[in-house]
């Protein structure tokens, strides 16, 4: 039986750190909110740190096709990301970034971006920085997290979803002029996951001792409980969970 996200919440030992990786539509940022809350753990979202450089380039017109130009500007933009679940923001030099960063010229653009290694090296720096600074431990989102960023993260877990699961759920997140057909939203999908995983630097990629989720017929409140399950018991508080045991655990329910 699954406990509801609602329900008492749940501790987490001290500086315990939570990896969750995935490709888009997979839930990861619902999931990963859900747990840094319910366990009293601070919650960053990496994607929307490289959205925000992202977004900067293109303010700032800078030719994001041009791996030189973006790798020169790399440095230039204060990124300040805020690490309270219940109220994730970012800035960007002193400015909230967080309605504009989600716009589809930023996500056209991001792969390219995030492509650059001098990006991914500024990025990564910020992530372990941030990750090391919180006393109460923390939860990663990302794409690299369990593989790149932190490697040594006391769990790791990688979600899936199918590609028709993936494109509804983005779909549903898309508003206004910014919303597009199934379809167009799977197609999307695809190139942005091409691109992730074939990057020549931290590509997308579930590292080698995390658990896989699918939550494609799981609901969040499903796949957050099995997320806050094998944290607890990695802290202890449970049987020491073998690599799998979250993908069973999500067939089961």
């Amino acid at each position: 039986m699954f406990v509801t996200v609602e329900t008492a919440a749940r501790t987490a030992p001290a500086a315990v750190i939570v990896a969750i990786d995935g490709p888009s539509g997979t839930g990861k940022s619902s999931t990963s909110k859900a747990v840094a809350a319910k366990l009293g753990l601070r919650y960053l979202d990496t994607g929307a740190q490289y959205r925000a450089i992202t977004w900067w380039m293109l303010n700032n017109g800078v030719d994001v096709a041009d791996a030189g130009a973006v790798a020169t500007a790399a440095a230039k933009p204060s990124i300040v990301s805020g690490t309270d679940p219940e109220r994730p923001a970012i800035t960007v030099d002193g400015a909230d970034a967080s309605a504009p960063i989600r716009t589809q010229a930023v996500t056209a653009a991001v792969s390219a971006v995030s492509a650059v290694p001098e990006v991914r090296a500024r990025m990564t720096d910020l992530q372990r920085e941030i990750a090391r600074s919180t006393g109460r431990g923390i939860v990663v989102e990302g794409r690299d997290i369990g593989t790149t960023v932190l490697p040594d993260a006391d769990l790791k877990i990688f979600l899936t979803a199918s590609p028709e699961a993936r494109a509804a759920r983005r779909s549903g997140e898309l508003k206004g002029k910014e919303a597009a057909g199934l379809d167009a939203t799977r197609e999307a999908l695809a190139r942005r996951d091409a691109a992730d995983s074939g990057r020549t630097v931290s590509p997308l990629a579930k590292a080698e001792d995390a658990h896989e989720v699918d939550t494609t017929e799981l609901s969040l409140e499903q796949v957050v409980e099995c997320v806050v399950t094998l944290v607890e018991q990695v802290a202890g508080d449970g049987p020491a969970p073998a690599t799998g045991t979250a993908d069973r655990a999500g067939q089961s329910a």
